[in-house]
This record gives structure tokens, C-alpha cells and sequence, in this order.
């Protein structure tokens, strides 16, 4: 049996919480059936210090107050006013710091994520449809149901949790993040941890 992770996995630095979350299986139960995904790759993001974040300076906002909140809660927001991406709140509440999940390995529920992001089963799927069913972050939110009614969800209770998954070994990658052009400085920080040659990564 996989166990949950707990309140004091999430209730640490930032960035070591990011890459520990290597590896850890996102698990979404809902009336269709259970979907189970293997953590890919993160990015960690700090609102003290962070141009990046969306409580840079611990601005605090209706949008951004799940954020300094307790560890271990979703912070689930829309972009482009059409994807969802998912992070997971760290640190000690008031920090104001999460971790953006930006891709999974699917692992169980395959067809039901294939209906939620395609409306296909999943043997009528492409290569390449299968290939970008979760390795991003808005794919994956999309195939695995996660959306603004789990914003502030308590990932530690309830049907949508992340578990320890199964250590399977892995080489980490540590790069810069994507697709923050404006955050300036932020642009470097290498707050950015994949599984190396894993394919279902966003970008390598």
C-alpha cells in the first residue's frame, strides 16, 4: 500500500519540497474512476524574493491567498483564461511559496484521462495525442480533472492526494524555468527539477 504523504512533507523549504515531489504519485478519485499520475517534473516558486510568483513580495491577493495558507494545500489557478495549472502550497503558513506541478507519467485512469482532454478512449488516440496527454501543465489538469473547484483543497484528506509512489531510481535535472520572460533576475534561478530522458516531460 502507497502511503499518503502528510502535513510535514509539504511543511519545509520550497525547493526542497520540489524536488522530493520527483517520483511522488498524484492521485485524483472521482465518480468516473481514479486517475494516478507519476510527478515528471516541478518548479518551485518563493513570493518573498520570487519576480515569478504571483505573491512576489507577499502581495496578497483574492487569487493568491491559498498561497499563505497551511502546507500541503492546492493552489489551482486558470491562464490564458482556458488552462489549469496545479501547485502544491510549502513552507510554514504565511510564507506564501508553492510548487508547480508541470508534468506526470499517467499511470492508471489512461482512459478516463483520455475522455477528459481528447473526448476519445484511449486506444483512439495518436502517438502523438498519447505522447501530450499529460506533459505540460495545463494537459495534465486537463486529463486528470483538476480545476478551480480543488483550489485550497487539503491535499492531505479527501479524494484528491499525492502519495509516496514507488522509488523507482531516477537522475534529477536542475535547469532554469520556462515561460517566465518577465520575472527579470528570476528568469535564472534553477528552480526547475525533472526526471531525466522521461517522456513525458514538458521540455528537455
Amino acid at each position: 500500500m502507497k502511503y499518503k504523504l502528510d502535513r510535514s512533507f509539504y511543511h519545509r523549504s520550497t525547493l526542497e519540497v520540489a524536488r522530493q515531489l520527483l517520483g511522488r504519485e498524484i492521485v485524483h478519485e472521482t465518480a468516473s474512476g481514479m486517475m494516478r499520475g507519476r510527478i515528471v517534473e516541478a518548479e518551485a516558486y518563493i513570493g518573498a524574493i520570487d519576480k515569478a510568483a504571483h505573491c512576489y513580495q507577499n502581495k496578497r491577493t483574492p487569487r493568491t491567498e491559498v498561497m499563505f495558507g497551511p502546507p500541503g494545500h492546492a493552489y489551482v489557478y486558470l491562464i490564458y483564461g482556458m488552462y489549469h495549472c496545479f501547485n502544491i502550497v510549502t513552507q510554514a503558513e504565511g510564507e506564501a511559496a508553492a510548487v508547480l506541478i508541470r508534468a506526470v507519467e499517467p499511470i492508471e485512469g489512461m482512459t478516463l484521462m483520455a475522455n477528459n482532454r481528447y473526448g476519445k478512449s484511449i486506444g483512439d488516440l495518436t502517438k502523438a495525442q498519447v505522447k501530450n496527454l499529460t506533459n505540460g501543465p495545463g494537459k495534465l489538469c486537463a486529463a486528470m480533472g483538476i480545476d478551480k473547484g480543488l483550489n485550497g483543497a487539503d491535499l492531505c484528506s479527501g479524494s484528491f492526494y499525492l502519495t509516496e509512489g514507488n522509488d523507482e531510481p531516477f537522475e534529477m535535472i536542475i535547469s532554469k524555468r520556462i515561460n517566465i520572460d518577465y520575472a527579470e533576475e528570476a528568469i535564472d534561478f534553477p528552480w526547475r527539477f525533472y526526471i531525466k530522458d522521461n517522456p513525458h516531460v514538458s521540455r528537455t
